[in-house]
């Protein structure tokens, strides 16, 4: 007998990760934008838990580049506010990040199938429905979920960590929360949404952040851990 009635994935870093190099992209956004260089994309990718959520993936990168002006020594010389360079630079940034250059985390593909043959499968993804289904017909697995729940505030889906999205997915999947399982890597989002709407949690941890006030149930160190939850 399955553990769970309800399983449900994130997409970005927990079922996929991009193929292009993230220092190369960043770069030729600044090039392109007409900036020199004032962050590495790990600096960017640091101040990623600190970023509140985003009601679309504009909106978030314009606030993580801003924040990474507030915080940097480096700001880049020009008269122009703050707000015009981050947002020049997250159109910039999307326009060069290929959302169909993606493949499989390891183990992701097995885990998927895997869960698949156990329980009725959801993904909650907080990227925004056009960008998000290209890395899935990318990936071949539009079809592979029961239902697929993107970042839409204008239908009433707020992004995690808002309970929206989970109270969304176990609607269609009918399941209840204590009977479902959220699999994420970001604490702030994944987990502490899932926390909040009372499901379990397994979280992906890659050693960048701590479990704080936002605890998992699970923390895996590899995808193919959850076959001895599920």
């Amino acid at each position: 007998m399955a553990a769970y009635d309800a399983v449900c994935f994130d997409l970005d870093r927990t079922l996929c990760e991009p193929t292009q190099d993230p220092e190369t992209v960043l770069e030729s956004a600044f090039d392109s934008a007409g900036y020199d260089p004032f962050c590495t994309h790990d600096d960017l990718r640091a101040l990623v838990p600190s970023v509140p959520s985003a009601d679309s993936d504009r909106e978030f990168y314009v606030t993580l580049f801003e924040t990474v002006l507030e915080r940097s020594d480096g700001e880049p010389e020009t008269d122009r506010p703050a707000t015009d360079v981050a947002t020049t630079l997250a159109d910039s940034y999307l326009e060069t990040a290929d959302p169909t250059a993606v493949q499989f985390r390891p183990g992701a593909e097995r885990v998927l199938e895997y869960a698949r043959d156990r329980a009725r499968v959801g993904l909650i993804t907080n990227g925004e429905r056009p960008r998000q289904v290209q890395k899935l017909e990318s990936l071949g697995i539009a079809d592979a979920f029961d239902v697929r729940v993107y970042t839409d505030p204008g239908a009433g889906i707020d992004p995690k960590p808002s309970t929206t999205p989970f109270e969304y997915a176990l609607g269609k999947l009918a399941a209840k929360p204590a009977a479902s399982i959220h699999v994420g890597d970001s604490l702030h989002a994944d987990i502490a949404g899932a926390n909040a709407m009372g499901l379990d949690s397994a979280w992906l941890a890659d050693g960048t952040e701590r479990p704080g006030d936002h605890r998992p149930t699970y923390e895996l160190r590899s995808l193919e851990a959850l076959e001895e939850i599920v």
